[in-house]
């Protein structure tokens, strides 16, 4: 079974079988703490989001656990049990002030830290760009309100990257965003959401916006309200309300404030079907929002930066490079 589809297939129970699948693929999840392939983790330079604790913590906090997932030689990072979540800063040899939030994929039941996030810090810095990645709070493990819980920090992030972007040397009005999967999910909403008050206010930075300057979605969750995707908002648990699907369906919120989008997807997606990106783009056209669209016969999903070269979709990380420049001096957040 291909790498990018079983990561996939944990999309909160889009396959009945996915979690399953996950985990049997390659060699049992091992900790991460002695894996010859673990990555550098955590970063160097990170700060945590909530001073005092994290909104709508439950009586006993979730467990961190980080593991090493995939076949021998190859195997990646994925982080469970976020209680205190953090933005992990990695900058540039030279930076040239662009700046992007990473938010990774896993449905909402994991972070796919290495594939979504240390890839593409990894890939942009080498070209002039600071990268935050952000270990977002999961819904399936015990938060209030777990339909908010990625969007509260994902707010909250943005806010304070502004907040600190003297020390970080970057130009807060160039903040975009990049999300893949349920990350795609979280970015989406924070497109239209970023306004919405999910937490009471902590400190100054919580006066600053949290709206992205752009956004990059990569085979994204649009709609909650297509097939199984209800279900992803509270990490596999008992289906939402349809208020709150509708809430968290960002595609039916899509606005002239909306900030441009570039979009990634493959046609043959066995995971999030394509209707997603093509609600997304249908929705930005309407609203007469920027959007730029990629749309690939081949890749699957959970590709990440991975893709063959033998496949045009290998291309998209420069195509999205370029693009970003030019959104980011367009309509600024």
């Amino acid at each position: 079974m291909r790498r990018r589809d079983v990561l996939g297939m944990t999309l909160a129970g889009a396959l009945a079988s996915g979690s399953a699948a996950a985990q049997q693929w390659g060699e049992p999840p091992t900790p991460a703490g002695g894996d010859p392939d673990a990555p550098l983790y955590p970063s160097r330079e990170r700060f945590a989001l909530w001073p005092k604790g994290a909104p709508g913590a439950p009586g006993v906090l979730p467990t961190f656990n980080p593991t090493m997932n995939g076949p021998k030689g190859s195997r990646e990072l994925w982080l469970r049990g976020i209680a205190v979540p953090e933005v992990h800063v990695y900058r540039p040899a030279r930076s040239d002030g662009s700046c992007l939030l990473s938010l990774p994929g896993g449905g909402y039941e994991f972070v796919s830290f290495q594939n979504e996030g240390l890839d593409v810090a990894e890939r942009y810095n080498a070209v002039g760009t600071t990268v935050f990645v952000l270990s977002y709070r999961l819904p399936n493990e015990g938060w209030a309100t777990p339909w908010q819980v990625p969007l509260q920090d994902a707010q909250r992030a943005m806010r304070l990257i502004r907040a600190r972007a003297g020390d970080l040397r970057i130009d807060p009005a160039k903040l975009g965003v990049v999300g893949f999967s349920a990350g795609g999910h979280l970015a989406a909403d924070l497109c239209v959401a970023h306004a919405e008050r999910t937490y009471a206010p902590v400190d100054a930075a919580d006066a600053l916006s949290a709206r992205p300057a752009f956004a990059g979605l990569v085979y994204p969750v649009t709609d909650a309200r297509i097939g199984h995707a209800p279900t992803m908002l509270t990490g596999g648990g008992a289906a939402p309300s349809a208020e709150i699907v509708a809430a968290r369906s960002p595609v039916t919120r899509v606005s002239a404030e909306t900030p441009p989008s570039f979009l990634v997807h493959a046609i043959d997606d066995p995971v999030v079907p394509l209707e997603h990106s093509l609600g997304w783009i249908a929705a930005c056209r309407a609203a007469k929002v920027p959007v730029e669209a990629h749309l690939f016969q081949q890749g699957g999903h959970g590709f990440g930066l991975h893709l063959p070269p033998v496949l045009p979709g290998s291309r998209w990380p420069e195509l999205f490079g370029a693009w970003m420049r030019i959104a980011a001096e367009g309509r600024r957040g």
